[in-house]
């Protein structure tokens, strides 16, 4: 026993001697540990994240360990909250801003309103998944990808997004695609209760196809915009300002309509509208928090973003209306909303939450401008103002996003932002959709009204297009 006891002295002073003894080993896996942590914090993965938590024994098994971590892996988590954003978006479309819209038109044009927005979606969505999604995010290029993934060829349950790589693609297909209807279906605001049904569908596709898939290959897919340092989190240019200003185009080319002007074209049931704006304002953190692309604290900041710009810009938008009209007004309120969750679209997940309360708060005093003033220098019959709303706050949210995301106003950009810079980068973005998504639209809407014509007979239009397009009728009296 004593010749034993005595070996195990010798090994232990030997193992100290060269720094090896049981406590050096114990300090150095601790030491180990965090930067194992650091180096992993970078992903987004809580499983990966996990993994890099357990201590490694050696060094040697660190490097060897690293590869493997830094592979692509899904994530249940990530996964889960995207098919969630992915849903929640679905419900501001249908049936949010079908009801948003369908309570502003007059009860003769609630059903037309309704199915516009719902057969427009469902067109869209085939469309993406047919060639849409291939040209988006398929590949390199300025304006356009590719068709390398035409059908959705190469994409199967196992595929991993090469965008966001802890979720399956297909779950990024279907994320992506819901921006693509949504925006297709904001434009049928604009000319609301006085177009063809068959107009509406061919100006959709030629529209989709010329005007938001190489806006949002710009913005998110590699291509010109965002390689020039564009900002824009979940659709300010690509969504907004894109639908926007080719509702604008769509009023002016389809003309205004009967009676407009001269007598009162009065919403027919603010309930609806307020219903359809609360779901509006629900839906829409799958929209902005989801752009996150992750269950994250980048998600967690956009929807507290969501929820206070939004918040900011009803109060602003009904105090202008007491200051103007003496009064503020449930449209006003549901109408703020939208503005606000408009503006920080761009902002949500770039921004603070002060600065997206700032951004609520000046998007609701200027849209109310936008659907008054603005309106009425314009001369445009924009029925359910999305020029005024989409387009005016989107191009606020757009602006604004430069500066709020200064770290110094709590936004979450590197140390060395400069604002100015950037407001000049967001500033080129604008005037590019502008004028990309103007020029598309007015050759669309030239061409779809050369091929089936754009309106219905002034008789059809009296009598509304619940009936005179689709031979039914929204309520029975």
């Amino acid at each position: 026993m004593k010749s034993y006891f005595a070996r195990f002295l010798a090994a232990a002073a030997l193992l100290a001697a060269v720094g090896l003894a049981p406590s050096a080993v114990a300090a150095e896996e601790t030491t180990a540990a965090p930067a194992a942590e650091t180096a992993t914090a970078a992903t987004t993965a809580p499983a990966e994240t996990a993994a890099a938590a357990t201590p490694a024994a050696t060094p040697a098994a660190q490097a060897e360990a690293a590869p493997a971590e830094a592979a692509p892996k899904l994530d249940s988590g990530d996964t889960s909250w995207m098919l969630t954003s992915t849903l929640l978006v679905i419900l501001m479309t249908i049936p949010g801003l079908a009801l948003f819209y369908g309570g502003l038109a007059r009860s003769k044009n609630m059903l037309s309103v309704l199915m516009h927005v719902f057969v427009v979606f469902s067109l869209v969505s085939l469309l993406w998944a047919i060639y849409g999604f291939s040209l988006t995010f398929g590949g390199e290029g300025t304006f356009f990808a590719n068709l390398d993934k035409l059908f959705l060829k190469g994409i199967g349950p196992d595929t991993l997004s090469g965008a966001l790589p802890t979720i399956p693609e297909y779950v990024f297909v279907a994320f992506q695609g819901t921006f693509a209807a949504i925006t297709c279906a904001l434009i049928v605001g604009s000319f609301a209760e006085r177009i063809k049904f068959s107009a509406v569908l061919l100006f959709s596709v030629l529209w989709f196809t010329f005007s938001y898939i190489p806006m949002a290959h710009m913005v998110w897919g590699g291509g010109l915009l965002g390689k020039d340092g564009a900002l824009d989190f979940a659709g300010g240019t690509v969504v907004h300002i894109n639908a926007g200003i080719a509702g604008l185009v769509g009023a002016y080319v389809v003309g205004k309509r009967i009676g407009y002007g001269k007598e009162a074209l009065k919403p027919h049931s603010l309930t609806m509208t307020m219903i359809g704006a609360s779901l509006l304002w629900v839906g829409w953190f799958g929209f902005n928090a989801g752009s996150a692309g992750a269950a994250n604290g980048v998600a967690g900041l956009a929807f507290v973003n969501t929820v206070l710009a939004t918040a900011a810009a009803t109060l602003s938008w009904i105090a202008g209306e007491a200051m103007t009209k003496g009064k503020g007004s449930m449209l006003g309120a549901a109408s703020g909303a939208v503005a606000g969750l408009v503006a920080v679209t761009p902002a949500a997940g770039f921004v603070g939450p002060m600065g997206s309360i700032v951004i609520g708060l000046v998007a609701g005093l200027v849209c109310l401008w936008g659907v008054g003033g603005l309106k009425r220098m314009l001369g445009a019959d924009d029925a359910f103002d999305v020029f005024g709303v989409h387009g005016v706050g989107g191009i606020i949210g757009a602006i604004l996003t430069g500066v709020f995301a200064a770290p110094a106003l709590g936004g979450t950009q590197a140390a060395d932002f400069a604002m100015g810079h950037q407001v000049w980068i967001q500033v080129k973005s604008v005037a590019i959709t502008l004028i990309w998504s103007g020029v598309v639209s007015l050759i669309a809407y030239k061409l779809v009204d050369l091929v089936i014509g754009l309106r219905v007979t002034e008789e059809q239009e009296r009598e509304g297009l619940d009936i005179a397009s689709h031979g039914e009728s929204a309520y029975h009296l």
